[in-house]
């Protein structure tokens, strides 16, 4: 064969010259290659499916279906696994800590895999909440061509006419600890909240991850909001790697769509849809993958212009198959970009602008559905995701301020250095109207991980607490989480961040009107005490999370574990 007639890509060209042709080839053949598939790109499909979860229990079918269409395409697919850890089963337990550990081992798994086996590109194949930016950041740090295939949506489940889903459970815990749901009913919740495969059904974490990435341009249009269970989830898996091969032969890669403005779309789309608080953090590792610059200080300046038109749970109304049925992302994103807030310019995997991708999307949502609002008729006029600074977050804070009649507490501290005494507290009654819980030594490096705090919110609002209490953490929430809630709390405790210094019954005040997080306390009190503190000893000293203690920055910088 004369190689110089061949189309070149990074993995021929490895394993077509030099000295080490025989050998390498030798392991393909093993695996059944023909000489004929050595000029075609190899390319990896990542993934996610796993039995551990809901989320990535349908997945096999979507990696099935991209190697199918890749290999339909010309290209030759290469299967590699990519682990998960579920949130909504790891939170409230030690297992939590490993959440957002696993962001960076997914990211690491793909990064190693790609660059290892020198792949020409990579589909992934995902679903829980941390395959999203781990997913997202290995195809950026790879950088060959790449697109994300969202696992997809769960449908509701359904108990005496309601819709269920996962966060109804974790209120109904609270509902019954409170006394106003029998055991009979919180068991049959239980049982029927999770009815079969796909990602929690809100404006979750995962869906907003998808969204968003839809938004960004690494995704199929209507693919983030796609269930599960439903044919078309399929169909758009196949199509994506086809597109995929495209994208190889005209070397578009994740670096060259991922950009200041593309950002700009995505946030635009997570505070339109009212996504969660998890996107700050996520989105600042990502644009960190990308090396494109971006602070905590862009989502504020992005919420004060972009209005929350979807009406979608936790503090709305609707799921995600719900906006789904509305018109998807696309319809969203048309009417952000008439409304001059998102960047038609800015390049899609398809090889197509925004503005293409959307040009025929009707330009307002259509009148026989209230899930997506004109932009003359918003949810709240300005975006949900607040940054919320002073003497307890001099380097900012996250607080989803929407759903909240007034988002402003001073109140006593009642604090906790772990959350499982918090949440006993609130259980037993302990916690009353008008307190400001903190919950601390639970950031990046304290937690570690950073663990979830779902558990917690989640019983404050089965109370009927979720409007007259406050909590802060230097955790973070899940993103089915609502209510008068700061999270992400920077610099953290463990690092002698002043929530290390809070005292039971000290005053703190939550002003999301004027962002401010504040220990109502004399800054020579302050200083008096940060000179007796000592940092606590490592929670772990071997293995994975004694390596994330060790590495991870801090929150308003994303977490991430090479920001050197």
């Amino acid at each position: 064969m004369d190689i110089k007639t061949i189309k070149i890509n990074r993995r021929s060209a490895n394993i077509t010259e030099g000295k080490s042709r025989a050998p390498n080839r030798s392991m393909y053949y093993g695996m059944g290659y023909e000489e004929s598939d050595f000029v075609k790109p190899m390319i990896g499909v990542a993934n996610g499916h796993s039995t551990i979860t809901p989320c990535n229990s349908g997945l096999q079918k979507l990696a099935d279906a991209a190697v199918a269409g890749i290999e339909e395409a010309g290209g030759n697919a290469q299967i590699f696994g990519v682990p998960t850890i579920s949130d909504g089963m790891a939170m409230g337990t030690e297992g939590m800590k490993y959440s957002l550990v696993s962001r960076e081992v997914i990211a690491d798994c793909i990064e190693t895999c790609v660059q290892g086996q020198w792949m020409d590109g990579v589909v992934v194949v995902g679903g829980c909440d941390k395959n999203m930016p781990g997913g997202m950041m290995g195809m950026l740090r790879a950088n060959v061509p790449a697109i994300y295939v969202y696992g997809g949506t769960i449908l509701p489940g359904h108990y005496q006419g309601k819709d269920l889903n996962i966060v109804s459970v974790f209120e109904a815990v609270g509902e019954n600890a409170a006394g106003k749901l029998s055991d009979h009913d919180l068991h049959e919740i239980e049982k029927r909240a999770i009815p079969g495969a796909g990602s929690c059904g809100g404006m979750y974490t995962a869906n907003t991850m998808s969204s968003a990435f839809e938004a960004l341009g690494l995704s199929l249009p209507y693919s983030s909001t796609m269930a599960n269970e439903e044919g078309e989830k399929v169909a758009s898996t196949k199509e994506s790697a086809r597109v995929l091969v495209e994208a190889i032969k005209k070397d578009l890669k994740p670096r060259d769509i991922v950009t200041r403005k593309s950002l700009e779309n995505a946030v635009s789309v997570i505070m339109a849809t009212g996504g969660s608080t998890n996107a700050v953090l996520h989105f600042l590792a990502i644009a960190h993958a990308a090396g494109v610059e971006w602070t905590i200080d862009d989502f504020e300046r992005m919420r004060r212009k972009t209005p929350v038109i979807c009406d979608l749970k936790p503090s709305g109304k609707y799921l995600a198959i719900d906006l789904h049925r509305a018109g998807g992302i696309p319809q969203v994103m048309k009417v952000l970009l008439n409304a001059g807030l998102l960047h038609g310019d800015c390049m899609t995997i398809s090889g197509k602008t925004i503005a293409e991708v959307l040009k025929d999307v009707p330009d307002q949502p259509r009148a026989d559905q209230d899930v997506i609002r004109p932009i003359t008729n918003p949810m709240y006029k300005q975006g949900h995701l607040a940054i919320l600074k002073g003497n307890l977050s001099p380097e900012g804070a996250v607080a989803k301020i929407t759903g909240l009649k007034n988002p402003v507490i001073t109140g006593p501290a009642r604090v906790f250095d772990d959350e499982q005494s918090a949440l006993q507290a609130i259980l037993d009654g302990k916690i009353k109207a008008g307190d400001v819980m903190v919950l601390r030594y639970l950031g990046p490096k304290g937690g570690p991980g950073m663990p979830e705090m779902l558990a917690p919110t989640g019983a404050l609002i089965g109370a009927g607490l979720g409007e007259s209490v406050g909590l802060i953490t230097d955790g973070r929430f899940s993103g089915g989480t609502w209510g008068m809630v700061v999270g992400h709390v920077a610099p953290e405790a463990a690092v002698g961040g002043t929530i290390a210094f809070v005292k039971e019954g000290d005053s703190i005040t939550i002003d999301a009107h004027q962002l401010k997080l504040e220990l109502n306390v004399p800054e020579a009190e302050i200083a008096k005490r940060r000179a007796g503190w000592t940092a606590p000893k490592p929670r772990y000293t071997r293995g994975v999370q004694a390596k994330f203690a060790f590495n991870a920055g801090t929150a308003s910088k994303g977490a991430v574990l090479d920001n050197f």
